[in-house]
């Protein structure tokens, strides 16, 4: 058997050289409490009519007053606009097009 420990070594010493040698930029989310110096900024979320369609895909006309959430959406992360189980879970109907 082969000792494969020096080939790993040499990747390893690889990665940190190349880490140390990239600027370093801010991350934000790091450290919650704190935002990091420079990191970027959402200063407006467009939502327009097509937007508001696509989110209340498969939803009819009334729409219940719970969905005014979407008023103050941002561009977070949200499951509610995005495809999620198949049929027969599939109750507005993403992936039928209904």
């Amino acid at each position: 058997m082969r000792n494969h420990l020096p080939e790993r070594l040499l990747v390893i010493a690889t990665g940190l050289l190349i880490a140390s040698s990239v600027e370093a930029y801010p991350i934000a989310g790091v450290e919650p409490w704190h935002r990091p110096q420079g990191a970027p900024k959402i200063t407006e979320v467009h939502k327009d009519a097509a937007w508001y369609r696509h989110a209340l895909h498969g939803i009819r006309p009334p729409y219940p007053a719970s969905f005014r959430f979407l008023e103050d959406q941002g561009n977070w992360y949200t499951p509610f606009n995005r495809p999620g189980m198949l049929p027969p879970y599939d109750l507005r109907g993403w992936h039928t097009g209904r």
